[in-house]
């Protein structure tokens, strides 16, 4: 089928979809960017998809192995998120970095592509990624620099307080989880002005726990995910390491497909 738009999605576990878990999806996830596109897909079918972003994925990989291979894609509009892994290392060369983003960037707007940036999340509220806090405020400001200098539009994720809720988040509470990816499609097609039909979640309320309770929950979630995401970044492994692109050319999603 020749799709005459094209949008292409880059970046890492954000933008793949991690915790938004659907075994009949590519890679076991659905997630945002595959919400907006059945959005676009739905409102003219003449747009096509491709997703190239995978989970693990650092700054600097993401604009060597995704920005050619998407431009080759000759995309209408790319959406990238790129910088959360780099800001959780040890040490990082924040304006260094940041400067090869907006080449990246200002790559995919000299071929005339519609460019979405995003803010990084405000995780104050996280004992142990609320450290980060500081680095995130630094990268806020350059991607709002980016997007002035090169006419691309922002996300602005630091400020959407709705992801304050916990209620959006899955268990291993790094990732969005399927409410949080599809409160992030709706707020990314209205940061692009585009119409959609996203029915938004609506959160139950969640027991508040004793202070024994939480401790136990804090103890559980830290020996599942927070002790084997250390590990993995010490031992320089990744969970990306062994996957591809969820949809590595532009095609109509599973749902679309299957909705048709």
């Amino acid at each position: 089928m020749t799709f005459t738009q094209r949008y292409v999605a880059l970046g890492d576990s954000f933008t793949e979809g991690v915790g938004d878990w659907d075994p009949a999806s590519p890679n076991g996830v659905r997630g945002w960017a595959d919400r907006v596109a059945e959005q676009l897909i739905l409102a003219d079918p003449s747009w096509g998809y491709a997703n190239l972003a995978i989970r693990g994925r650092k700054m600097r990989q993401i604009l060597d192995e995704q920005v050619d291979a998407a431009l080759l894609l000759e995309p209408t509009l790319v959406t990238i998120y790129a910088g959360a892994n780099d800001i959780l290392r040890p040490r990082i060369d924040i304006d260094r970095l940041m400067g090869h983003y907006d080449e990246g960037v200002g790559r995919l707007r000299e071929a005339g592509v519609d460019v979405v940036l995003f803010t990084g999340f405000d995780a104050s509220g996280s004992a142990v990624f609320g450290k980060t806090r500081g680095r995130t405020a630094v990268y806020n400001e350059w991607v709002r620099e980016i997007a002035d200098t090169r006419a691309a539009t922002v996300v602005d994720y630091w400020r959407l307080r709705e992801f304050q809720d916990w209620g959006y988040w899955d268990v291993d509470r790094m990732h969005m989880s399927a409410a949080g990816h599809t409160l992030m499609a709706a707020r990314v097609l209205e940061a692009m002005q585009a119409s959609h039909r996203i029915d938004l979640p609506e959160l139950g309320e969640r027991p508040a726990l004793r202070r024994m309770e939480q401790l136990r929950a804090d103890a559980q979630w830290a020996r599942e995910y927070l002790t084997p995401w250390v590990g993995r970044r010490l031992r320089g492994v990744s969970s990306g390491d062994t996957l591809t692109p969820k949809y590595p050319t532009p095609t109509h999603p599973r749902r679309v497909t299957t909705s048709a």
